[in-house]
């Protein structure tokens, strides 16, 4: 394990959502799951996916549980919480204080940053995580700003600390989304009644203490047509079921997606799952 950490240091954070720390000895994978109590198969189908863009662990899927995923995503929110993001923001912080306060490119640069970790945490929050990609669109443009359009003088090595920490952040999230999309949604799709209410159970257990913003509580009819939807009803059905009008539904489809922040129905349905909308 040794080895393939010194040739890919990007692995440390992912093992850190095992509960994995560096210091691993001469310890095989193997080794460390025993000793750890882990499950071997979904580690190293993790470290593949994040290795190898190519990689399909569909041969490796049935060798693991719907609680182990919960439990790796549930870390890994928490490491770009208070890990990834903050030390993006103690590089930059750094830049900016040994090129003057008062220079106003880089106190641009940190407008858009914080507004970069206003949406990345908004959005990790909201727990959409599972089933859509993140919003990284602000972490390339941090990126491309410093390399390409900064034009005050700066601190080059710094510079590179924030280029290099915000290029393994959006690393990070690529690979992120292509375990999400290998998976999680090929596992979700296999899972029985029990399976399900197991993962339920996992992901709303984790959740129970965090508090809904009242405003983005879905009403009691949008929880009705959001349970039709995710069952495959089209509009018109979903109309004539609850016995209202085919704009009324639209309206409340709209609603929906502005509340949950979630277009897709394969993401409604996880939707419903983790907040125990669906019936067993």
């Amino acid at each position: 394990m040794a080895d393939v950490l010194a040739e890919h240091n990007e692995l440390i954070p992912v093992l850190n959502r095992f509960g994995l720390r560096i210091g691993v000895s001469d310890k095989t994978v193997g080794d460390l799951c025993e000793e750890f109590q882990l499950n071997p198969d979904f580690i190293l189908t993790v470290l593949n996916v994040y290795l190898d863009e190519s990689y399909s662990p569909d041969a490796s899927l049935p060798l693991f549980d719907a609680e182990s995923i919960a439990d790796y995503f549930r870390h890994t929110v928490e490491n770009y919480i208070h890990d990834l993001v903050p030390n993006i923001e103690v590089h930059l912080n750094a830049l900016i204080a040994t090129s003057g306060a008062d220079n106003k490119e880089l106190g641009m640069l940190r407008m858009l940053f914080l507004k970069f970790k206003e949406r990345m945490t908004d959005h990790l929050q909201k727990h959409t995580e599972y089933t859509d990609d993140f919003p990284d669109d602000l972490l390339h443009d941090l990126k491309s700003i410093l390399i390409k359009h900064l034009s005050v003088e700066h601190n080059q090595n710094l510079s590179y600390a924030v280029i290099y920490s915000l290029h393994s952040f959006e690393k990070d999230l690529a690979a992120h989304n292509r375990l999400r999309d290998r998976v999680l949604r090929p596992k979700l799709s296999e899972l029985d009644l029990s399976g399900i209410k197991q993962l339920q159970d996992t992901i709303s257990n984790e959740h129970d203490s965090q508090k809904e913003d009242p405003d983005r509580q879905l009403t009691n009819r949008e929880t009705e047509i959001l349970k039709l939807i995710v069952r495959g009803y089209l509009n018109k059905e979903i109309a004539d079921e609850l016995n209202i009008s085919h704009n009324t539904v639209l309206t409340h489809r709209k609603n929906i997606i502005a509340k949950t922040g979630i277009k897709t129905v394969s993401g409604l349905t996880f939707y419903c799952i983790r907040n125990g909308l669906i019936s067993m």
